[in-house]
């Protein structure tokens, strides 16, 4: 088998990242040295590979500067209705190469750093992943940011500056371990702090009712420091922006203290303001109701919306002094993106500022806030729906509180006008639950202060309109509507799998980057042989660059002509990893009852992050080590079968294991999973997916055809039936031996002979408590893996499949997505307008 190809060979051939200019070279050349000679402080003339990295990510970023002012003086002159994208994760990963692709500078830095005598991929693998996300949500938002900027809107994302990201993983004996990410530790190079644009937060106090109006005095202030990084659109010279506040205490911050003479204490304490902005919550599809993260929520909210409003007041370039004063025109001009229940207080909170401060009427005040307003709905799961106790807003947040008891009021009256004497709808609408413990339901709270709400899937949205919402959907069905979600085809085909992207380019010309829609133009070739070779060259290529990482990460030898088994996502119990499980330990058991038999070699990998609070998502992982200890040392298997944890999951880790994986598993209970964004990266970059009819994978089969993706088990339908009739476990246990064996290993320490009970819970949860019914499905899961394994045997009919699917895969473009939400929710057109280069005079 061919080793994968040198740095030196890549370099040779033609890509579609364009050829590099001998000129650009010597300009990168000159401006890389003159960073680094910076760089390089007077009693330390060696550079680390850490200072080149540094000089590298300078040089770029000053392409990158001159583009951003002159995307804002753009906007500033056209004041066009700008984009708020408000989120409290943005999963960006890595900057330098996602840059590099998009200002078209790849070849000219990689030739560049060559002739100095330095390895690209090496610098490129220094830079620490923002992690400032937890999974599909986070990096969703970083996928929009990308297309907004490729699709020239005016888009800002704003979010949280955590000083510490989603935790680092390790595993240490089979259990997750959590560490801090300190991705600050050495400097961000991609971020420009804004002390002059750092604004007051309030929490705390109380609300005084005068006769000049309301009053929220005796508060206590957090100051909000805002940090920008530049997002470039991909080669159109637009450079949009992703602000980031950063808590600071103000400088009289408990002083008083100061007066009583414990001077110390009272700087010690600064640090309980700033902790608002020290960590992210590590929770995936679940809900902590903890005060530090409503306040997290609040700052990122007050913060946002002051400098929304100044924006809207002073909108003409070189202009600080508001020049307009009516907020009639506030929703012609602003759209605020709510992604997720986790910025809600941007309804009360705009409310507050309209009628506290700048006293506009209630009635006027509420009809422009749902104008500005739209919620994205990102879950059905209910442990997963943000519903805060009434008592702790009404200590972190008086006043707000009072909006919202006066906005759900005029709600009720309005249901109750409409359902006369329905006391139960009342009830199920309320933005109040009354309970033994009264909540404020943030999801009925976006739901009535917004004038779109969406789902991320089609049967996600239609589950968001006949369960979730149904009653708010039966008063306003116009509300209601779908966006499928995407991915950016820059990151995820062109940075992460150049060889494909070349191959595709080769055939079909570059015009799928920006429209992926044209990959359909690669059924002409799907019988075409030289393509069918080239497709499976390329895989393979990736397949053993991934082999050589995982060896030298995990010292296990892996075969890479075996099938390259992938699950990777958040450590869930509705994500089913455990069905995975049993499938890993059926093919032990069938290759120890018969070591003679022929079979189709595998390398399960499964990676992802357990929240650190979830029991059943720690021992999920503990189960997967153990069995691969099991299986990977066992002589009669051999390289037929090994099952790796792949530690760590993250973005950049993304990047490697996509491109090299066979087949994809996207196995949820149907129902539950709203979308997925794993789905689509594993498609187009030419994997075949196993899966349910779940989320996004029911309009991929639609897209590709149902019968070249290997769906199985329950539908929606089917689950539902079966809540209905009871779901019994044991009667699955007692039918299907092979599902008997498996447990009952688990069960009897087969996999942790030194603990024989250690794995008693998930046996416990699977026979007796399992709300996504792992049971139900595992004999259909088990069948339509036999299916393939005997494409998978066939590797020109299993290629003739991949190129089906790569070339079915262009809806599940991000720059889709964004365009649809442009037209439909924000009341803007994309533009292709490229803005001149810094180096042209502008038009």
């Amino acid at each position: 088998m061919a080793a994968p190809l040198s740095d030196g060979e890549r370099r040779k051939q033609i890509s579609v990242r364009g050829i590099a200019g001998l000129g650009d070279v010597a300009e990168v050349r000159k401006s890389f040295n003159r960073h680094l000679h910076f760089t390089l402080v007077k009693d330390r003339n060696v550079a680390t590979p850490r200072d080149y990295y540094f000089a590298l990510a300078h040089t770029v970023r000053d392409h990158l500067v001159g583009r951003w002012i002159r995307t804002q003086q753009h906007y500033y002159e056209r004041d066009p209705k700008r984009i708020y994208y408000l989120s409290l994760e943005f999963y960006m990963g890595r900057t330098l190469q996602n840059t590099m692709v998009n200002l078209g500078l790849q070849n000219a830095c990689d030739e560049a750093i060559y002739q100095l005598g330095l390895d690209l991929e090496e610098l490129e693998e220094i830079e620490e992943d923002a992690g400032l996300g937890n999974g599909g949500l986070g990096r969703l938002a970083a996928c929009f940011l990308d297309s907004m900027a490729t699709l020239g809107l005016a888009a800002y994302g704003y979010g949280i500056r955590y000083e510490f990201g989603i935790f680092n993983q390790k595993i240490v004996d089979g259990w997750q371990v959590e560490e801090a990410d300190d991705w600050l530790r050495y400097g961000n190079p991609w971020e420009k702090a804004r002390p002059e644009y750092m604004l007051p937060v309030h929490f705390y106090g109380r609300v005084d009712h005068t006769p000049e109006g309301v009053k929220w005095i005796d508060t206590q202030v957090v100051l909000a420091m805002p940090y920008d990084t530049p997002v470039p659109g991909y080669k159109n010279n637009t450079v949009n922006t992703m602000r980031l506040w950063s808590a600071k205490a103000p400088n009289d911050f408990n002083l008083q203290e100061f007066n009583v003479g414990d001077y110390i204490e009272a700087v010690l304490d600064r640090n309980l303001a700033e902790n608002i902005s020290r960590v992210l919550y590590p929770n995936d599809n679940f809900f902590e109701g903890k005060e530090l993260r409503l306040k997290q929520e609040y700052f990122v909210v007050a913060a946002t919306l002051q400098d929304i409003i100044r924006r809207f007041k002073s909108s003409k370039f070189g202009c600080r002094d508001p020049v307009r004063t009516c907020f009639e025109t506030f929703p012609d001009k602003v759209a605020i993106q709510l992604n997720d229940t986790h910025p809600a207080l941007s309804i009360p909170e705009l409310m507050r500022i309209l009628v506290d401060v700048e006293k506009v009427d209630w009635d006027k005040a509420w009809e422009i806030t749902k104008r500005t307003c739209a919620y994205t709905n990102h879950t059905v799961l209910p442990e997963a729906l943000e519903r805060w106790p009434v008592s702790m807003f009404e200590k972190l947040l008086p006043r707000h509180l009072e909006i919202i008891y006066a906005l759900n009021q005029m709600h009720l009256d309005r249901v109750a006008a409409l359902y006369p004497g329905d006391i139960d709808r009342l009830r199920r609408m309320s933005v109040i639950e009354e309970g033994d413990c009264k909540r404020i339901n943030m999801a009925h709270l976006c739901v009535i202060g917004s004038h779109a709400v969406n789902g991320v899937a089609r049967i996600h949205s239609d589950i968001v309109k006949n369960s979730v919402f149904k009653d708010f959907y039966e008063l306003e069905p116009e509300k209601f509507q779908n966006k499928t979600n995407g991915i950016t085809p820059r990151r995820w085909l062109l940075l992460c799998n150049p060889g494909l992207a070349d191959i595709i380019a080769e055939k079909i010309g570059e015009d799928f980057i920006t429209d992926l829609s044209q990959l359909k133009k690669l059924l002409d070739f799907i019988n075409n042989e030289a393509f069918i070779r080239d497709v499976a060259k390329v895989k393979q290529e990736n397949k053993l660059k991934f082999a050589a990482y995982l060896e030298e990460q995990y010292k296990v030898k892996i075969n890479p002509s075996s099938m390259f088994d992938v699950q990777v996502k958040r450590i869930h119990e509705y994500k089913r990893q455990l069905l995975n499980c049993l499938h890993a330990i059926t093919l032990y058991n069938r290759i120890r009852s018969d070591p003679s038999k022929s079979f189709v070699p595998r390398t399960i990998m499964i990676g992802g992050k357990a929240a650190p609070g979830y029991h059943m998502a720690k021992m999920i992982i503990k189960l997967i080590t153990s069995i691969g200890e099991v299986i990977n040392n066992d002589p009669y298997v051999g390289d037929k079968l090994k099952v790796i944890f792949l530690e760590n999951y993250r973005v950049s880790l993304a990047e490697k294991v996509i491109p090299a994986a066979d087949l994809s598993q996207q196995i949820s209970t149907a129902g539950t999973e709203a979308s997925g964004t794993g789905n689509m990266k594993f498609m187009v970059n030419g994997a075949l997916t196993i899966g349910t009819m779940d989320g996004a994978n029911v309009e991929m089969a639609e897209e590709a055809g149902e019968e070249n993706l290997f769906i199985f088990g329950m539908r929606v339908e089917d689950v539902e039936a079966l809540d209905r009739q009871g779901y019994n476990a044991r009667e699955y246990y007692e039918r299907l031996p092979e599902l008997r064996q498996a447990v009952d290993q688990i069960s009897s320490g087969f996999f942790s002979p030194r603990d024989p009970g250690c794995f008693r819970d998930v046996v416990n949860m699977l026979m007796y408590h399992d709300r996504f019914k792992v049971f139900a499905d595992y004999e259909a899961y088990i069948k339509c893996q036999g299916q393939v394994d005997q494409l998978f045997m066939d590797p020109r009919e299993w290629t003739k499949k991949v190129i089906r699917n790569i070339a079915c895969s262009g809806k599940f473009s991000s720059d889709r997505t964004i365009t649809e939400y442009a037209r439909e929710i924000w009341g803007v057109e994309p533009s292709a307008t490229k803005i001149p280069p810094p180096n042209l005079p502008r038009d």
